[in-house]
């Protein structure tokens, strides 16, 4: 008849037992030990450093993707405030400019009217509404006409010297013809010298054209030529130009001269308009 004694342990769950309490006893003698040398605090650390670069490698998509996100947003930035500050500056050169523009016409202005109160004269203040500076049609078309007093044959002037005369006036406005027009002609005389001459234009915003000026003259560069008075068609002692040049003419019988207009006949916003002038052209 078989036996029912306790059954003897199995060689594996003895085994598995002496592991564990050498486990054990390892575990309390390196708690011991690090209790009083802290060598495994040491291990610690220096573990942590030399994982250190694999923590930066493992980080390093993320930074990188920062890095980009934070560079794209700055750029959007700066570009939107480059965008801005153009914006801004391109407005304050245009205040600039206008602000400028509005000083030189007010200094015109003052021009004008302090000729016309150095003169004593009677005048009269007319806006130019348009300009033809056509090489064979010199016209300025003003914003004063009949409605505001203008005549025809009234003479023109403006801070520097003669323009011109009004030639055909309406309701509303007037034309005037400049001394550059190839038709028109103003007697005039030489400032120094009181030689009398005639000034012709040329077409040329810039150039008049002293003519027929005898060998014997006494004219010379650099000389002030103004109205000489004769024929009524203008007052006399108004600036017409400057003498530039003095060339033989294709006979070399007589001179011809160059004559830079003293009125800026090419700018300016407005005229003055003798208000006693004579018979018209």
């Amino acid at each position: 008849m078989p036996s029912y004694g306790s059954a003897s342990p199995r060689p594996s769950d003895v085994a598995g037992t002496l592991r564990l309490l050498a486990y054990l006893a390892l575990a309390v003698a390196l708690i011991v030990l690090d209790h009083r040398g802290g060598w495994l605090s040491q291990a610690r650390q220096q573990a942590t450093v030399l994982a250190q670069p694999l923590w930066w490698l493992a980080g390093l998509p993320s930074r990188i993707g920062d890095a980009l996100g934070d560079n794209a947003t700055t750029r959007a930035r700066l570009a939107e405030e480059n965008r801005t500050l153009r914006n801004a500056l391109l407005l304050s050169g245009a205040r600039v400019s206008r602000l400028q523009t509005a000083a030189a016409e007010n200094e015109r202005l003052r021009g004008l009217l302090g000729a016309a109160r150095r003169g004593g004269l009677d005048v009269q203040l007319a806006p130019i509404l348009d300009i033809d500076l056509d090489p064979t049609r010199q016209r300025l078309v003003l914003d004063a006409g009949s409605n505001d007093g203008v005549r025809a044959g009234q003479s023109v002037i403006d801070a520097g010297g003669l323009v011109g005369q009004v030639i055909a006036v309406r309701p509303d406005n007037a034309t005037v013809l400049l001394l550059t027009d190839p038709d028109h002609a103003v007697p005039v005389m030489v400032a120094r010298t009181g030689v009398r001459l005639v000034a012709y234009g040329k077409g040329r915003s810039g150039t008049l054209e002293l003519a027929n000026i005898p060998l014997s003259a006494d004219v010379r560069v650099g000389d002030a030529v103004i109205t000489s008075g004769i024929g009524g068609r203008f007052p006399a002692g108004f600036p017409v130009g400057t003498v530039t040049a003095l060339h033989p003419d294709d006979s070399h019988a007589f001179l011809v001269g160059d004559l830079t207009p003293a009125a800026q006949l090419d700018r300016g916003r407005d005229v003055l308009l003798l208000r006693e002038q004579g018979v018209g052209p």
